[in-house]
């Protein structure tokens, strides 16, 4: 199975904005933050956030490969799942 590099789905979400400084600030950090994103990958607490943020047009398993996203959002642990509220 092939799999997304982290920066790759970043800069799908990113691209749903006008700047990147614009996702900084919808998503509450600062812009060198997403800088750094895209060389190191996202952390994990970041991932539903901008998933959410995004709608669902990029997951949090193109954010970060290293978490089980498949096996949390089937667990209904927090508020993973976007097919519903939490």
């Amino acid at each position: 199975m092939k799999k997304t590099t982290p920066c790759v789905g970043l800069q799908k979400a990113i691209a749903e904005y006008p700047t990147l400084r614009a996702f900084a600030d919808a998503l509450g950090v600062r812009y060198q933050v997403v800088q750094q994103w895209l060389r190191n990958g996202v952390p994990a607490e970041y991932a539903p956030e901008i998933e959410k943020l995004v709608q669902g047009r990029v997951r949090c398993e193109e954010l970060n490969s290293r978490v089980d996203w498949t096996y949390l959002r089937s667990t209904g642990v927090g508020s993973l799942s976007t097919d519903g509220e939490a």
